[in-house]
């Protein structure tokens, strides 16, 4: 037993922590459930039920999409928060799609079909990281805050289950070797330096008369995700890889804007003339010390 303080009563009571607000709790009750769905897809791709893993890592998708704004929105954002997000983004985004790919086709390749899957986990983790660790860099331009460095976590998640899309459409089902292929080629896409759109900064307003339109066009479109699921998510998949190219042309047309309006920062210093060399040499006229000094 603790012996009691006479002396300073209040040093043994128990700490009492301030109640949480309710508004912190829900950006992470959705991250929770986006964990929930990418656990889920792991054991639906073990148990063969491809299909419903594949709707399991979108639903992932669609809640990192909103838990971020949601948090913001009500003033939730927290510590505790960005680092359950980023955890959640490995695993829905790295190591899920990973195991999945490696179930469905990858094992046919033995060790080398486990190295891609592994290489593609791997460099989900690394480029969570690395965002991370460079998203308060105070040296980086204005500009770039409308960028990604490297294919962000959820669309490398999207974007490498393009073989699976494929086979569902009845295209005919991709070699293994270009399945693993490809997987390595955007876990490369993934940890490279390609600046890619991001659009975070983007502040778009709908005017009041467009406010039904947009809100019919949404609903239209998850009702065309819902009726033809591998048709959009090709799709989508075949533009995002084609735009890469013009998220990086778009980068250095502002930086080479930046670089020219930039004030420049490496003039030469210019020599001074002889007159003014002149001027700066001490006064041999009135100068008293003795010769030997001079």
């Amino acid at each position: 037993m603790t012996p009691y303080d006479f002396k300073y009563p209040d040093a043994t009571r128990r700490r009492r922590f301030r109640p949480i607000p309710v508004r912190m709790l829900v950006p992470n009750v959705i991250t929770l459930l986006a964990i929930c769905a990418g656990l889920t897809a792991i054991r639906l791709s073990i148990e063969g039920r491809m299909a419903l893993a594949v709707y399991a890592i979108v639903f992932a998708a669609a809640l990192d999409g909103i838990d971020g704004r949601i948090a913001r929105l009500i003033k939730g954002q927290s510590k505790f928060g960005a680092e359950l997000d980023s955890l959640a983004d490995f695993v829905n985004f790295g190591v899920a799609p990973g195991l999945m790919l490696y179930f469905w086709q990858l094992h046919e390749l033995g060790n080398a079909g486990w190295i891609a899957a592994m290489v593609f986990a791997i460099s989900g983790g690394l480029r969570l990281a690395r965002f991370n660790a460079t998203m308060d860099d105070p040296n980086k331009p204005a500009f770039a805050a409308n960028f990604f460095t490297g294919v962000p976590a959820p669309a490398g998640a999207i974007t490498v289950l393009l073989p699976i899309y494929a086979a569902f459409l009845e295209l005919g089902r991709w070699p293994a070797t270009v399945t693993a292929a490809y997987t390595l080629l955007i876990a490369f896409l993934m940890v490279s330096r390609l600046p890619v759109f991001s659009g975070k900064t983007v502040r778009m307003r709908v005017p009041p008369e467009l406010v039904l339109p947009a809100f019919v066009a949404v609903i239209f479109f998850i009702a065309l995700l819902i009726s033809y699921p591998w048709h959009i998510l090709s799709a989508g998949t075949v533009l995002y890889l084609l735009s890469l190219p013009l998220g990086y042309k778009s980068y250095r047309d502002q930086a080479r804007a930046a670089d020219a309006t930039a004030p420049s920062t490496s003039e030469v210093a210019q020599p001074q003339s002889s007159a003014s060399l002149t001027a700066n040499l001490p006064d041999q006229a009135h100068d008293d010390r003795p010769e030997r000094l001079h």
